[in-house]
């Protein structure tokens, strides 16, 4: 089996034996296993443990016992504790979405801190076939039937090829030991209802349903990746951007039975959701507006035109296919990447671009603005980061912000949003540079 996922790793390309890996390790079977076999295949590899505080003494056991297999291996061990439930409370979330947030934010200030290259989990087809009933079950597009990528940005899930069963398999062939997390056990979460409720029936229908997810996903993937090659010839033959307008000619219409759906995928950058668009293909009169967030959708007799209103002459726009901007006596440079490396120089901003709309505002700072400095899960004022920062107050003037649909991604210069950072979930990364 140590084979097995050192040939995925390769052929994926998700990471080598010369850059540090950082571990993300429960102490259930399926992570356990993943740090056995990173081990014994060589890697350079340290271990991130979370502790959630969510199942009384569970999760200091869990912690110590990650923490002395760690020990016995000679391996680097880091750990930290959360407030869970009240972070959750604070910021309305549920305990799930809460942990992620937690736990992917502090995987990223280690990985900087520590310069790991990136961040492995032990998700494996079973947890794939289960997002992907999940995403059946709520709706969703082809990328979502597709399952859990190989690949988000930093994260890498080296174990999708392989089953529970071979993961179990493996584990008691070697002797290594995990924790139980008795809460897998319940119907709690969605996941698990799917778990122990959906999957037996299946599995009653097809008892090689796990290898048969394999098969299906791996054709999934190639269709997707079909499906963009597609739908990027159709936006050059139908889309265009004239000035601050991104203007859709209507014969897409008639070049495809699904117009809804590729239209959707066209636009659900700026905030149009499924139903929106749906309707919009059915509207016949011209004048009707559909809007998400800032942008307006306006079907016109030909075309549908997508704009942002209202301009203001103290800012510039920066569009999405600008290369760089000039403010005042200010340059930045603007590239799309897929390097999802973390940045530590703050003349440098990589962002998400899943989380950005463009255009991108470009202005001077002023009182009253507020963001989410990276790292901090709370606002804060503009003005005290830059007290923070001991700016002076003629380096003050000189201050600027770029903001995307109301919201500061970057105080330029000096430190991005916390809600545009690299995540699991990045796709493309924009780097803006600091001339």
């Amino acid at each position: 089996m140590v084979s097995q996922v050192v040939r995925y790793i390769e052929r994926h390309q998700l990471c080598s034996k010369s850059q540090k890996v950082l571990l993300a390790v429960s102490g259930g079977l399926d992570s356990m296993v993943m740090l056995d076999l990173f081990h014994t295949a060589g890697y350079q590899v340290g271990v991130a443990h979370c502790n959630f505080q969510l199942r009384d003494s569970d999760s200091a056991k869990d912690e110590q016992f990650v923490e002395a297999r760690c020990k016995s291996l000679n391996i680097p061990f880091y750990s930290k504790r959360f407030e869970t439930n009240n972070y959750a409370a604070e910021n309305k979330l549920s305990i799930q979405v809460a942990a992620r947030e937690l736990r992917y934010a502090w995987f990223e200030e280690l990985c900087q801190a520590e310069h790991f290259y990136c961040i492995a989990t032990a998700h494996h087809a079973n947890d794939n076939l289960e997002t992907i009933l999940l995403h059946l079950t709520r709706g969703t597009g082809i990328s979502g039937v597709a399952g859990i990528p190989v690949r988000a940005g930093i994260v890498i899930r080296p174990l999708l090829g392989c089953t529970r069963d071979q993961l179990r398999a493996y584990a008691i062939q070697n002797k290594i030991e995990w924790r139980e997390d008795r809460s897998n056990d319940t119907d709690d979460y969605d996941r698990n209802f799917i778990r122990h409720n959906i999957l037996p029936q299946l599995r009653s229908l097809n008892p090689a349903l796990d290898e048969s997810m394999l098969q299906t996903q791996e054709r999934l993937l190639g269709a997707l990746s079909v499906f963009k090659l597609g739908l990027g010839e159709l936006e050059n033959k139908f889309v265009k951007k004239v000035g601050d307008r991104i203007i859709i000619d209507k014969a897409l219409l008639e070049s495809t039975p699904f117009p809804a759906v590729v239209l959707w995928e066209l636009v659900k950058k700026f905030g149009f959701n499924f139903r929106q668009i749906q309707e919009v293909v059915e509207v016949e009169e011209s004048g009707r507006q559909f809007i998400a967030g800032d942008y307006h959708l306006v079907v016109d007799r030909n075309e549908w035109i997508i704009y942002r209103p209202k301009t203001n002459d103290g800012e510039v726009w920066i569009e999405e296919a600008d290369k760089s901007a000039s403010f005042h006596d200010q340059q930045l440079r603007i590239e799309t990447l897929s390097d999802h490396t973390i940045e530590t120089d703050t003349h440098v901003a990589k962002l998400s671009k899943n989380t950005l709309c463009f255009p991108i505002v470009w202005r001077k700072w002023k009182e009253g603005d507020m963001f989410y400095p990276l790292g901090m899960n709370n606002r804060k004022k503009v003005s005290d980061l830059l007290i923070d920062c001991k700016v002076s107050i003629a380096d003050k003037e000189r201050v600027t912000v770029l903001e995307s649909q109301g919201n500061i991604v970057w105080v330029v210069g000096y430190r991005i949003d916390n809600r545009h950072k690299i995540t699991a979930d990045t796709d493309e990364v924009v780097r803006f540079t600091l001339l």
